[in-house]
């Protein structure tokens, strides 16, 4: 590790190693190198003069990438794809001279961008899927266990505890949805020219269209994707790169939102993140147990989505056919936003499958809330017996206030029971009133809810992405 110098906390703290090999010079240059294979093959399956040796020479040196060379040269003339061509050249004498035939720097730079998205956004689409079937196991296990529902974070009528987990999978489905149709619908650039005119290839064809038609649809195939973007300028449109990155903030949206229920949750002492026998919570406070990955979510979920701004000012400030002004602000945001919402989703990971409930906790928030919440069905039972509603409901409403009062002033327990029983205005007795008690009487269709939604919407999505589940996260720190 390099002590003297400035590390990324996303590289040694956060993201996986899978995800920083798809944003690694490796990763880049490989690519760089299959492109220029796919586009020598291509010119040659066309009719130009290029041979088989030719080929196999630039296959044989696809991967033995000779980064001295090529930083040397950059030194000296200052452009990063000429001194990978100048490199490549060296190890390949026989095919030094048809690389990169025709083609801009563009070529290999934004293909492979697009390329990187693509594996980038395959890997998120995995672990968001991943997240969901724990959280689906989750909301299964507790879809019949009541809990205190609020609204404004003020006690209002029960749900349970897997109804309110279905909430947090419904926003990572709609996520998943995005997600499948970005990729669905992410093309590559293809080779295009210097403003996307094709006009070097046309010369290269000897003005021979048909060919050049042909030259995008057969490097698209040899590079795994259906098309090619139909026009461009120099570079794809970055308003791509805006759609990838708005995608992915979503995914950190519906983290964050999860990540404060849970954070919220943990001081209800209700659940739980996950928490080592050997972890420190606090370096004062030995007793804390600080819901510390759920806050790193939230921490990291922020700059995801805030980082979504950078490609759509980049976008929106791109002048005609291209400008460079893109660049370095792309090598940054993007593979960030990557590298965050990677480490965003192995926290997720992480938390859900560990989460800890406290049934007992639960069932006691929400019984010295419930007598409130029982109210219309002891007045409706009272009406029928022959009370009249709207004096009832007045006398609730007193009664009500004054166990509310007894409640924060005085810091005793819930006694609205007991003053609606010692009420001769109500007809029920204080066991009658107790037996009414009951809380999952007070759930509604919660539990039904989530068995239809588990069953109709996520174990199908579940069952079509057999193949992505069962992967696991490590957590670093």
């Amino acid at each position: 590790m390099n002590y003297d110098g400035y590390t990324s906390p996303l590289s040694q703290r956060y993201a996986s190693k899978e995800m920083q090999y798809l944003f690694s010079q490796n990763k880049k240059f490989r690519t760089w190198r299959k492109l220029w294979i796919a586009l020598a093959e291509t010119e040659k399956e066309l009719g130009l003069n290029i041979t088989q040796e030719q080929i196999d020479e630039l296959k044989a040196h696809q991967d033995d990438i000779n980064y001295e060379d090529a930083e040397a040269r950059e030194k000296l003339v200052r452009h990063d794809v000429m001194s990978h061509v100048y490199a490549y050249g060296l190890q390949c004498p026989k095919a030094k001279g048809i690389i990169h035939l025709g083609a801009t720097s563009c070529y290999v730079g934004d293909n492979t961008d697009l390329i990187i998205m693509r594996d980038a956004l395959s890997l998120v689409r995995r672990k968001v899927v991943n997240v969901i079937a724990r959280l689906a196991g989750f909301a299964r296990t507790y879809q019949d266990l009541p809990t205190l529902a609020f609204t404004h974070f003020q006690p209002a009528q029960p749900t349970t505890v897997g109804k309110r987990a279905t909430l947090w999978i419904h926003e990572f489905m709609m996520d998943l949805e995005d997600l499948e149709y970005l990729l669905g619908s992410l093309k590559l650039l293809g080779s295009k020219g210097t403003t996307g005119t094709q006009a070097s290839f046309l010369e290269l064809f000897d003005g021979d269209q048909e060919k050049v038609d042909r030259i995008d649809p057969m490097i698209a195939r040899k590079m795994g994707f259906a098309a090619c973007y139909p026009v461009s300028g120099q570079t794809y449109s970055r308003k791509v790169d805006a759609r990838v990155m708005n995608a992915i903030a979503q995914v950190a949206c519906s983290a964050h939102k999860m990540s404060n229920d849970i954070r919220l949750l943990q001081h209800l002492k209700e659940v739980e993140e996950p928490f080592e026998k050997n972890q420190i919570g606090s370096s004062a406070m030995a007793y804390k147990r600080n819901p510390m990955r759920s806050e790193r979510i939230a921490s990291l979920s922020r700059y995801v989505m805030v980082n979504a701004l950078n490609p759509a000012i980049t976008s929106s400030t791109q002048w005609f056919e291209r400008t460079l002004d893109d660049s370095a602000n792309r090598r940054l945001s993007i593979a960030e936003g990557f590298l965050a919402i990677d480490g965003i989703l192995d926290l997720c990971m992480n938390v859900t499958d560990g989460l800890k409930v406290y049934p007992k906790v639960i069932d006691r928030h929400l019984r010295a809330e419930l007598p409130f919440m029982a109210t219309e069905n002891i007045m409706m039972d009272a009406v029928k017996a022959g009370a009249d509603r709207q004096e009832m409901h007045e006398k609730i409403r007193t009664l009500s206030m004054e166990a509310g009062r007894v409640v924060k002033e005085e810091g005793k327990d819930n006694n609205l029971l007991d003053l609606i029983a010692a009420d001769a205005s109500f007809p029920q007795t204080r066991e009658e009133l107790e037996r009414s008690m009951e809380p999952s009487g007070y759930v509604g269709s919660a539990p039904y809810q989530v068995e239809k939604y588990l069953a109709e919407e996520v174990t199908p999505m579940l069952d079509s992405h057999a193949e992505e589940l069962g992967i696991s996260a490590e957590i670093f720190v």
